[in-house]
């Protein structure tokens, strides 16, 4: 196989696994909390990215990414702990059925007007983290072999057919209960954040980013047990209310 073949493939598959989370943070977000605000900080991520790799262009390689996971992984975990608590809860009481998502957002914490800042800062940080990321990939990949405009092709070309990947399920994810998207997209940011907070904190993870399927296995068992609880518990206050009504 040729070195341009190798640096294009490479690149490609590399970047893609950098995109999937992106897309998943954007598409998650965008579904649960609605997509103007998440669109907002798409597009704002994007054009920071673009300033970024044409202001340091190779340079980036030397840039650290360190410090950036920590900041965006603690904000991710925050955000995704609170999500997942909030879905706990809204199953605990509903079930899995729960309200299904073609009914009007019923979330008092999203605003009716305006930007929705956590949907805007979910969206950016997790775009910009990934964007930065690729470009990485690209200069470190491309630079190496003398192939920059392949591994630059290759690296746009990974984040298109995955982001169209991911926009063509949308759909699918609007078909799942409200309570229980709202569940899922807990274990994701949850499991996003711990992977990348721990690793601004110069931690490496064992099998890299197949770590993150162990986190959100993790996160699984720790909701389910949780779900537990909060059914039993919410169980036994409708029976101490029973007789009253």
């Amino acid at each position: 196989m040729s070195t341009l073949a190798v640096v294009v493939l490479a690149t490609f598959f590399a970047s893609c696994v950098e995109a999937v989370e992106a897309v998943t943070i954007v598409v998650g977000v965008g579904t649960t909390r609605g997509w103007r605000s998440v669109w907002l900080g798409t597009i704002s991520a994007l054009v920071v990215l673009v300033l970024v790799v044409v202001v340091f262009g190779v340079a980036l390689a030397n840039v650290p990414i360190v410090p950036l996971r920590l900041v965006v992984g603690t904000l991710l975990l925050i955000f995704g702990l609170g999500w997942l608590r909030k879905g706990i809860r809204r199953v605990a009481v509903k079930g899995l059925a729960g309200d299904q998502f073609n009914e009007e957002l019923d979330e008092s914490d999203i605003p009716a007007t305006g930007v929705d800042w956590t949907a805007f800062v979910l969206a950016f940080k997790g775009v910009l983290l990934e964007g930065i990321e690729v470009a990485f990939i690209v200069v470190t990949f491309g630079v190496t072999a003398n192939q920059l405009g392949a591994a630059a092709a290759a690296g746009v070309a990974a984040v298109v057919v995955t982001a169209g990947i991911g926009f063509a399920v949308h759909p699918a994810l609007r078909r799942i209960p409200r309570s229980m998207l709202i569940l899922l997209v807990g274990l994701m940011l949850s499991s996003f954040g711990t992977f990348w907070s721990v690793e601004g904190l110069g931690i490496t993870w064992p099998g890299s980013d197949a770590a993150i399927l162990a986190l959100i296995g993790f996160y699984v068992i720790v909701a389910a047990a949780l779900l537990a609880s909060e059914r039993a518990a919410h169980q036994a206050a409708s029976a101490r209310l029973g007789p009253a009504t």
